[in-house]
């Protein structure tokens, strides 16, 4: 390898470097993004109930479950998962609910596929797309998840190249 691109290659390590260190304040800012938005909706929701519960009676159409536990289990993945995603405890579980209740949304509300701007359903699959990534990757070294395994002497140690 000639000297020129051994260099270029040693460049760009360090700036993936750099950028590694960045993952956990980009890991944090997702969390806080995705779980305010979903949090937002469940305070509306539970804001005035008896409109919500007449919207799962009559527009959304939640598929295996009565409307009224529609309602309630909606609203729970709404307040709750959140509260995980954002503090970073049981993190990938939380992410994964929220994930499915996304989905749930989706499915239930097919309106959401005929509106003439598609921001709506579009925002869902960026919604979506955020929880598979704090699925896959965890909450990251920002969370109690990383500080209860630090504690515990079990937080994973770091790869090595």
């Amino acid at each position: 390898m000639s000297p020129s691109m051994r260099h270029l290659i040693q460049r760009a390590l360090a700036l993936t470097a750099l950028l590694d260190r960045l993952q956990p304040l980009a890991l944090l800012a997702l969390r806080l993004y995705v779980s305010s938005v979903f949090l937002r909706s469940g305070i509306i929701k539970i804001s005035d109930w008896s409109a919500k519960l007449a919207q799962f009676h009559d527009e959304y159409k939640v598929p295996l479950l009565p409307p009224d536990v529609a309602a309630v289990v909606g609203a729970f993945g709404e307040l709750a998962f959140p509260v995980l995603i954002t503090l970073g405890l049981a993190g990938r579980f939380g992410a994964a609910g929220l994930f499915v209740v996304n989905a749930m949304a989706v499915i239930s509300y097919p309106q959401l596929w005929g509106f003439d701007c598609p921001a709506g359903i579009h925002m869902h699959f960026v919604w979506g797309a955020i929880a598979l990534a704090l699925v896959l990757f965890g909450p990251g070294s920002l969370s109690l998840d990383a500080l209860i395994l630090r504690r515990l002497g079990l937080a994973p140690r770091p790869a090595t190249a």
